[in-house]
């Protein structure tokens, strides 16, 4: 991607709208913990010291607003300790530059850093960067700092307890994750009527299973609905794969296909059904035609062989999740745990044993190559530069300039290039907004006070539609709050645009400076992926091999690790094609055809986990050599990948063949499967190979085609597949 597109990319994605549901209860639950705030500083002290002090409340109630499954309480409360902090550091030694700049570049690297735990410890560590820039009112005492930090502090205490007074949706986030992962599976079983290989994105059940891990305290208090229905929609969606797909499932016409389509149908409306009634907290509602579907007709069912397997065991799952969903309306709580040996459930560790977590996370990425590190690096550089340049501009507020570089950064080049659009087209309208209202109103403090209460509501409101439109009212809200401490307007407006703009450069700058481009990792991100995906595959043949508690553990593994690979695959993907960086290693039409080929080879993997047997079913032992000869192949595949050389598939051919040969296999949708994996590793073969003159790959790649066409249209399978 050249930089003009690139830089058109950015200004769309910057000013863009997200279609999100708007949380004005919340807002109006933070803005109202700004206001307390405010409000009494202002009468019982005076009109600077409650501009300082709304710093803690606003900042802690725009924190609650970031992704967590923490209990929103903590957050804020973590928020305002970390902002009161940085504050009593920031003022012991602020006004010496020989004090003040090493601190600043500490910290600024040190919230750089936090983004390797998470966005949310992030974006939380830039607003402190942000507090220790603020100075409004230097005090001229250590006794005097302690106040200012206890009062931004008190701000994270007030919000935290309106969020204990006042709970709204209580565990809101989790039933919204869970709810959307079986929403997901609705999707894509609707698709699949239409598309026997449509893809799935795994990245919703990815978030359902962040949301289902909780502290023993969570634990007790979680309602009962949040239990069981994550597992079954993992163990739902290969289940109408297999349905679907016509080389295991369903025939590719006639009764049976039509029978398939009507099943997936009333699949997609009792997964439906059951989002609703656990986002909601109603009894789920199905429609009476869906459940007439769902009954199998023992002497007039259509489908036979694995398609009924797979019907059979669909109908199971679906009448466990209305089970399940039925109790969303319920207002139970669930047994108290016997302990951390017994529980059954994901353990998230609490704030004290979070710290050795922390470490870990921080101490994998202090390296060079590390975007995070170098994210790390550039806001350090950033944060003290733009305060060096701002104070020798002529220009009260200097700090705006290094707060706006900060709060725009972020470890991508993408995301950091449109936040600082959306910054300054932002704060330009909310400046011109917040101007002409004081002119009509005039410089009343209270009046100010007022306005800025309620700019901090709607800037919370908007807050996940768009950076651009809540950092409009942010704008406006930092106009009203100095205005209320008696800064005139005609002097803070044109500081803040200019030195907005001067942040916004100087982060753009920073990112061309030191990049952290994912283009040239994306061979490594693939070979991350090939790896997992052979592991996940190997792990399922042993399943088949010798069915045990043991593998059935390993094979659960080794699906969250390929799902890992797969999201770090495309996200570096993603980034990639929105850098205006030449392609290193993989050109864009070959990222996109080894993705394909993987999401196949891991779609085959998945169509043979539907069909696992339990431990008392017969076993397959040509399994067993198939996973090993898999296994060792794609782990030197990834190697091969990585330094660019050609791929081998040779112990995979020969472990297929040895099976084909095997006598008295009774097995022949399993080695139906094992033939679309290798079929998914040819594919991938061909879109990445090399040779040292870097032959053209052309006709390899339409014989590829025309093979694939001609086995479809002699099978009747239609398009060749091409879904994960």
């Amino acid at each position: 991607m050249t930089w003009l597109r690139a830089f058109g990319e950015v200004v769309r994605s910057g000013l863009k709208i997200e279609e999100t549901r708007l949380e004005p209860l919340l807002a109006l639950r933070a803005a109202a913990g700004v206001a307390i705030v405010i409000g009494p500083a202002l009468w019982l002290v005076s009109p600077a010291y409650a501009a300082s002090a709304a710093l803690g409340a606003y900042s802690a109630g725009g924190a609650t607003f970031q992704r967590s499954w923490r209990p929103r309480k903590v957050v804020a409360l973590g928020a305002g300790a970390g902002l009161a902090l940085s504050t009593f550091v920031g003022y012991l030694a602020a006004g010496r530059l020989v004090t003040f700049l090493p601190l600043l570049a500490v910290w600024a690297f040190a919230a750089g850093m936090a983004w390797a735990v998470g966005s949310t410890a992030g974006i939380v560590a830039a607003t402190t960067v942000g507090s220790m820039l603020v100075t409004i009112t230097l005090p001229t005492s250590i006794g005097r700092a302690l106040e200012h930090a206890g009062v931004i502090a008190l701000g994270g205490v007030i919000q935290a307890v309106l969020i204990l007074l006042f709970p709204i949706r209580r565990w809101g986030a989790h039933r919204d994750a869970l709810a959307d992962a079986l929403a997901a599976v609705a999707d894509y079983a609707r698709r699949l009527r239409h598309d026997p290989t449509a893809p799935f994105d795994p990245e919703p059940l990815m978030t359902a299973r962040d949301a289902a891990a909780v502290t023993p305290s969570q634990a007790r208090t979680r309602p009962s609905v949040l239990h069981g229905p994550r597992g079954l929609a993992e163990r739902i969606r290969p289940v109408v794969a297999a349905l679907a797909d016509p080389d295991v499932g369903a025939p590719a016409e006639g009764p049976g296909r039509d029978r398939a389509r009507e099943l997936l149908d009333a699949a997609a409306d009792v997964l439906d059904a059951a989002a609703r009634s656990i986002r909601r907290g109603t009894p789920a509602e199905v429609r009476p035609e869906s459940t007439d579907v769902l009954r199998i007709d023992e002497e007039h069912e259509v489908l036979e062989g694995p398609a009924r397997q797979a019907a059979e065991r669909l109908v199971e799952l679906l009448g466990e999740a209305l089970e399940i969903a039925g109790s969303g309306c319920a207002r139970g709580r669930t047994p108290t745990p016997p302990g951390l040996a017994g529980a059954q459930f994901l353990v998230r560790p609490t704030m004290l044993r979070l710290v050795p977590v922390v470490v870990r996370a921080v101490r994998r990425e202090l390296r060079r190559d590390s975007p995070v590190f170098r994210h790390a690096v550039r806001l350090a550089a950033v944060a003290t530069l733009g305060y060096v340049f701002a104070a020798r501009l002529p220009l009260g507020h200097g700090y705006w300039a290094p707060i706006a570089s900060v709060m725009v950064m972020r470890p991508d080049f993408h995301r950091t290039y449109a936040r600082a659009v959306a910054r300054l087209a932002g704060t330009l309208a909310g400046v011109a907004l917040a101007t002409g209202m004081v002119r009509a109103l005039g410089p009343d403090a209270h009046v100010s006070g007022a306005l800025a209460v309620v700019s901090a509501g709607l800037s919370y409101t908007l807050n996940r539609t768009g950076y651009a439109y809540s950092q409009c009212f942010t704008a406006a809200y930092v106009v009203f709050l100095l205005g209320m401490g008696g800064q005139a307007w005609e002097q803070t407006v044109p500081e803040r645009v200019v030195l907005t703009l001067l942040g916004g450069a100087l982060a753009m700058l920073a990112y061309v400076v030191f990049p952290a481009w994912e283009t040239p990792r994306l061979p490594g991100r693939l070979a991350d992926w090939l790896a997992a995906n052979g592991r996940y595959a190997a792990a399922v043949l042993r399943d088949y091999a010798e069915p045990t508690r043991e593998h059935h553990a390993d094979l659960r593994r080794a699906l969250l690790e390929s799902r890992e690979a797969r999201a770090a695959w495309q996200e570096a993907y993603d980034r990639a094609r929105q850098e205006p960086v030449r392609p290193r290693g993989l050109t864009s039409r070959e990222a996109q055809e080894a993705q394909e080929a993987l999401k196949g080879f891991g779609r085959a993997a998945m169509l043979m986990e539907s069909h696992v047997p339990r431990a008392d079913s017969r076993v397959v032992p040509e399994a067993e050599r198939f996973a090993e000869a898999l296994e060792t192949d794609t782990a030197k595949a990834a190697v091969d990948v990585r330094e660019h050389r050609n791929p081998d598939w040779g112990r995979v051919e020969e472990a297929l063949h040895a099976w084909e040969d095997a006598a008295g296999d009774g097995s022949p949708v399993v080695r139906r499967e094992a033939e679309l994996q290798k079929r998914a590793l040819e594919d991938l073969a061909t879109a990445v190979s090399r040779t040292p003159l870097e032959r053209d790959v052309g006709s390899a790649r339409e014989e590829q085609r025309v093979r694939a066409a001609a086995a479809a249209e002699g099978d009747g399978s239609g398009p060749a597949h091409r879904g994960g």
